[in-house]
């Protein structure tokens, strides 16, 4: 299935590329970040990658379209190759997507996509990190920490807390992954995942990533992760302020309830899904304590009670689209 042309367009590509070469592809969405944009791609091309990789930049931003400029004319000079993309329909899961079936329709002999995020930068093991554990363990889909880094060092306390910590410290399979703003995906879960991918309703809230591994996890594919492959995440300033945190993390609840309620449909799966909201604002309490001393924050410890709460709002319909102005996000 290719993307469809009304949606997503084509704005520039290496005038070298040779898609018949091309077994791993880096997809990058990008909004309005041309500046670290052009750093994330920096960080790909000091890998030192064969003629078997390549990029696919996907801009969201069909208006401004800064990220599809600065992305072009770096192709231009640059060792690493690849297709800059334009995504009309707002939203990531819309971006991903337009990615993700962009390198099924270029490169027939495709066998992983991998995914990197505008505002991170690859660590120097990143990719072959995640194929190296891929290989190794014979996970269909790998992860890899996204390592918070705040613009102000003064901010860096703030990276312990729990929307900023990685889920797995060790390399090997894990049960599932939550974020794709570090993975590796192989091409048999590509090519047995229903179109499209991402859940568009994820859009604006996010969670389409966490959807889709549960999905993925439901037809049998399994997942490793790769402490080695690490991505270094720019952080502004704002996303150390209680608001934002608060947000996310009310955010955070939220999506757990959804994905719940889609795994259990219903009345009793909502009934089951509202009872473990229920247990968790109960046990919030105590371990809010215990995550407050472990830190010495009690903004932090205030996390599972957010999570908890946001759960309990979602029965209601109110999520926070925190990706609506990603201006503020």
């Amino acid at each position: 299935m290719t993307p469809d042309p009304v949606s997503v367009s084509e704005h520039a590509r290496s005038t070298d590329l040779k898609p018949d070469r091309i077994r791993v592809v880096i997809t990058l969405p990008t909004f309005r970040r041309p500046d670290h944009l052009m750093m994330t791609l920096d960080s790909l091309q000091a890998q030192g990658f064969g003629d078997d990789t390549a990029v696919v930049v996907m801009d969201n931003d069909a208006e401004g379209l800064q990220g599809a400029r600065a992305a072009a004319d770096w192709l231009t000079n640059s060792r690493l190759k690849g297709i800059v993309i334009v995504a009309h329909q707002r939203g990531n899961c819309h971006a991903y997507n337009a990615g993700w079936e962009t390198a099924l329709a270029e490169f027939p002999r495709l066998t992983h996509i991998a995914v990197i995020d505008d505002d991170e930068i690859a660590g120097p093991d990143w990719l072959s990190g995640l194929m190296k554990t891929a290989q190794k363990t014979g996970a269909d889909i790998v992860g890899g920490p996204q390592i918070p880094v705040f613009a102000d060092k003064r901010l860096d306390g703030w990276r312990r807390h729990p929307v900023f910590t990685p889920h797995y410290q060790e390399s090997g399979i894990v049960p599932i992954l939550y974020s794709s703003g570090n993975v590796l995906i192989s091409r048999p879960v590509l090519d047995m995942m229903p179109r499209p991918f991402l859940d568009p309703a994820f859009n604006f809230i996010g969670g389409g990533d966490s959807d889709f591994y549960r999905r993925a996890k439901a037809r049998g594919f399994s997942f490793g992760w790769s402490a080695e492959a690490a991505v270094m995440e720019t952080l502004p300033s704002r996303r150390a302020e209680f608001s934002w945190l608060n947000a996310r993390s009310l955010r955070n609840g939220a999506i757990s309830a959804i994905l719940e309620k889609r795994q259990w449909p219903g009345i009793p799966g909502r009934a089951r899904t509202l009872a473990k909201s229920l247990a968790l604002l109960a046990a919030s309490p105590l371990r809010g304590l215990r995550l407050g001393f472990q830190t010495g924050s009690a903004v932090i410890g205030l996390y599972h009670i957010q999570v908890a709460v946001g759960r309990l709002m979602a029965e209601f319909g109110l999520v926070n689209e925190q990706y609506r102005n990603p201006e503020s996000n």
